[in-house]
């Protein structure tokens, strides 16, 4: 009932595993296509800063000022012009001797003079009345037959209006200008209406920007008509903006080609860079998912290192980490497989000496037969504990957090725990003060327990293990040398393998498990060192065999 329990959660994370894969493959092929999210995001922030680019041109706000402003300069001139042809010739003497604005000559002056402008001039007496309009072309007052100007051919198409008014409309909603006076043109007009005539017969030339009822701009400009610093009129030009209008929308206009031609290169850009990034990508995640779900090595991770670009090095990568996970695997299978083979050779010894030890009748032999039981229960209790040991060191060695070591001090430590019976051969250290590198301390001292115990095996009773350490640019180098037979010769890297063992003639069968080596060079890798083996030789006679460390030493300045 139990075995069911504990199983449902680990099957139920395997649906769940396998849902998501399921689905992470159907969107790797719904993103199998020209437009792959990651396009639209690039499409999209390319668009936008091209639209907000053109966005700031088609503003246009001090162009537009500065044509309003060259128009009321050119209007002020042409009035001006105006006004000195009137004192001249529309002024005269009346009978109380005073000067006086000859009515019927200023109104023929005024409508040929804006006969070729385009604009509106009227002339206002000293006391604010109208006394001439450039559009009366008969009587002057009520019954005056006013001239309206045609728009050309053309102009009255509405669609191209309203588009006109619809691009005006959006863009004043960015431009941010201030609301213009209403502009009223009323039956009988008088200086009271337009306060630039109050200012032109006040001596001031003034110039005023308004709207007129279908929100189109009119430009007004006023100055006075004088004879010897005598204000005697006012004259006022009117001009509606539509040249400006016309102006700014030729300029919108081409604006607007060159962001159609600029948009049409842009999206062309993002697809085809969309392309080069999203096309390689969808084909790396399809690939890992293949090699995912595959159960042998069919597929591999696409070759892109060509590319010379950060995709390629990501191919690079998930190739060397897929080849790192096969290769993984296949360290697992070879070690269970060598774990399977070393237990099966005690358990093979106990069951021959079970079947026989309950076949004797003589209990000598039963003795002995059960002395060789406990040897082999206490040689797989060994062999089990060095392998539990071995499986669950690389995930010990990743979570654990390194310290700073002082190799002098864990090695005269060392020393001193073996020297303490005082028989046998003795541990000699030779090592600087402040040798420290970043280290898992119980790890490190595993390492040279394992290499100084293996030195002391193979040492003669008399004699010495030497242990030096010194400082080799930016690594620290640590050697353990005995006086014994040395390494046989073609074995220096095999000793390291697994479960193989090399043991004096003197020392008993089954006291160690052959994983002592292999284990410390596992952790000394882990440490982003190195360990090897060779002989040490005089005159070319092995005297005994010498064990190489190198560690990284701490960088924080020591």
């Amino acid at each position: 009932m139990s075995d069911k329990t504990a199983s449902a959660p680990q099957q139920g994370g395997n649906q769940t595993d396998s849902r998501s894969g399921e689905a992470r493959s159907v969107r790797l092929e719904e993103r199998h296509g020209l437009f792959s999210p990651l396009t639209w995001r690039i499409l999209a922030v390319n668009a936008l800063a091209l639209f907000v680019l053109v966005a700031g041109i088609l503003y246009l706000g001090r162009y537009k000022q500065e044509l309003i402003h060259s128009e009321l300069e050119a209007m002020a001139v042409q009035a001006e012009m105006y006004a000195a042809a009137l004192s001249t010739a529309a002024v005269g003497r009346g009978d109380d001797a005073t000067e006086r604005v000859k009515l019927e000559t200023a109104r023929e002056m005024v409508r040929r003079l804006v006969g070729i402008t385009g604009a509106r001039a009227r002339l206002f007496g000293a006391n604010g009345q109208l006394i001439a309009d450039s559009r009366n072309i008969q009587s002057f007052g009520a019954g005056a037959v006013q001239a309206e100007e045609l728009p050309a051919p053309g102009d009255d198409d509405e669609l191209a209006e309203i588009m006109r008014n619809l691009t005006e409309g959006v863009l004043s909603l960015f431009e941010g200008d201030q609301p213009l006076p209403l502009y009223v043109d009323p039956p009988i007009a008088s200086a009271s209406d337009y306060p630039e005539v109050r200012a032109a017969l006040a001596g001031y030339s003034r110039g005023v920007v308004r709207v007129d009822g279908r929100g189109r701009r009119v430009l007004s400009v006023s100055v006075p008509v004088q004879r010897f610093k005598q204000v005697l009129a006012s004259i006022m030009l009117t001009k509606n903006g539509d040249t400006i209008e016309s102006a700014l929308h030729a300029v919108r206009l081409d604006i607007l080609k060159i962001f159609v031609f600029a948009f049409g290169i842009t999206v062309l850009l993002s697809i085809y860079l969309a392309g080069v990034i999203t096309r390689p990508l969808n084909r790396l995640a399809r690939a890992a998912e293949r090699v995912r779900r595959s159960k042998n090595r069919q597929f591999t991770i696409p070759d892109l290192t060509d590319r010379n670009d950060e995709i390629g090095d990501l191919s690079g990568t998930l190739r060397d980490m897929t080849e790192t996970l096969w290769d993984r695997m296949d360290a697992i299978e070879r070690f269970a497989a060598d774990v399977a083979h070393e237990i099966k050779n005690p358990l093979t010894s106990l069951r021959s000496a079970v079947e026989t030890a309950t076949r004797l009748k003589d209990a000598e032999r039963q003795r002995r037969l059960m002395e060789i039981i406990a040897e082999d229960v206490q040689r797989l209790d060994r062999l089990i504990s060095d392998i539990s040991d071995y499986s669950r060191m690389d995930a010990e060695l990743s979570r654990a957090e390194s310290e700073e070591v002082d190799l002098r001090v864990l090695l005269q430590t060392l020393s001193e725990l073996y020297n303490a019976g005082g028989n046998g051969p003795q541990v000699k250290v030779t090592a600087p003060e402040n040798l420290v590198v970043p280290a898992l301390e119980s790890r490190l001292v595993q390492v040279f327990r394992n290499l100084i115990s293996n030195a002391l095996t193979f040492s003669p009773e008399h004699g010495e293990v030497r242990v030096r350490a010194w400082r080799d640019k930016n690594q620290a180098v640590i050697t353990i040398e005995d006086d014994g037979p040395g390494i046989p010769a073609g074995k220096e890297e095999a000793i390291f393998n697994r479960f193989y063992t090399e043991r004096p003639s003197s020392e008993k069968f089954g006291q160690h498990s052959g994983l002592g080596l292999s284990i410390s060079q596992r952790i000394v890798a882990a440490h982003n060192g190195h360990l090897s083996a060779s002989n040490r030789t005089l005159d070319g006679e092995v005297k005994g065999a010498v064990f190489t460390v190198r560690l990284p030493l701490e960088t924080s300045g020591r």
